[in-house]
């Protein structure tokens, strides 16, 4: 009897609970579910600076031999070279270069931020043509074509107006050849005494020297020597050939 009563009640149990999961209303509702985005991400870093470089000549012509100055300046660079013929330098400075010919110099700058260049160019003229050297002549050809006698009055040692423009030119061309060396020699026509006359032609050839002086000669450079009448230059005895023997002869010195 008490079994059949436990019988009862487990299929009560089990009808009960079919009841209840199959009755309307009781079926469980589902939870939403919700996705967070996730953070953006963070910007890109900035690009690195780009280099800049300046490049300049000074002077930009020049002569042939001639030297010409470069300066640069650069930043944001790692790296700055110059061609032609220079390569790796400062990022600042500069540098003085002499061209054979005319030529354009190149500047780069390299960094992080790529790579630029600047140029400048040097023209280089030809100099101008060397004059042709004038002809050389020797001493005695010199000599011959500057130097000059200046003549005297009868019976005088003073120096006359055409023998002044004579000595001066002589004064000009001892200046230009210094290396030489003079004896003024004094000379006196024929009429009177042979001792007379040597001293007039020593008061000839001292008066010639001392304008010479005047003229910027060295008196180092003179010296003088009277022959009076014994050295005619014209042989005749006539007024012509007495005026051509009143002189001041000039020699060279060896």
């Amino acid at each position: 009897m008490r079994k059949s009563s436990y019988a009862v009640a487990a299929a009560l149990t089990l009808l009960l609970i079919g009841a209840l999961t199959l009755a309307p209303g009781c079926k469980k509702k589902p939870v939403p579910v919700v996705v967070t985005p996730p953070p953006p991400p963070p910007p890109p870093p900035p690009p690195p600076p780009a280099p800049t470089i300046n490049l300049s000549a000074d002077p930009s012509t020049i002569t042939a031999g001639q030297s010409s100055t470069l300066q640069w300046s650069s930043t944001n660079a790692t790296s700055v070279s110059i061609e032609p013929g220079i390569g790796n330098v400062e990022a600042s400075g500069k540098k003085e270069v002499s061209p054979g010919s005319s030529a354009t110099y190149t500047a780069t700058a390299t960094g992080p931020g790529g790579r630029v260049s600047a140029s400048a160019r040097i023209t280089v003229t030809e100099p101008p043509p060397t004059p042709p050297p004038k002809p050389t002549i020797s001493d005695a050809e010199f000599w011959d074509s500057h130097i000059k006698d200046t003549f005297f009055d009868f019976d005088k040692y003073d120096i006359r107006e055409d023998a002044r423009q004579t000595l001066n030119e002589n004064a000009r061309a001892l200046a230009e050849r210094s290396h030489l060396r003079v004896t003024i020699e004094g000379h006196c026509d024929e009429r009177g005494s042979e001792k007379y006359n040597l001293a007039l032609g020593d008061r000839r050839a001292n008066a010639t020297k001392e304008y010479l002086v005047g003229q910027g000669v060295s008196a180092d450079r003179m010296e003088t020597i009277s022959y009076g009448e014994e050295r005619p230059f014209a042989s005749g005895h006539d007024e012509e050939s007495w005026a051509q023997n009143r002189r001041a002869h000039f020699v060279r010195k060896p």
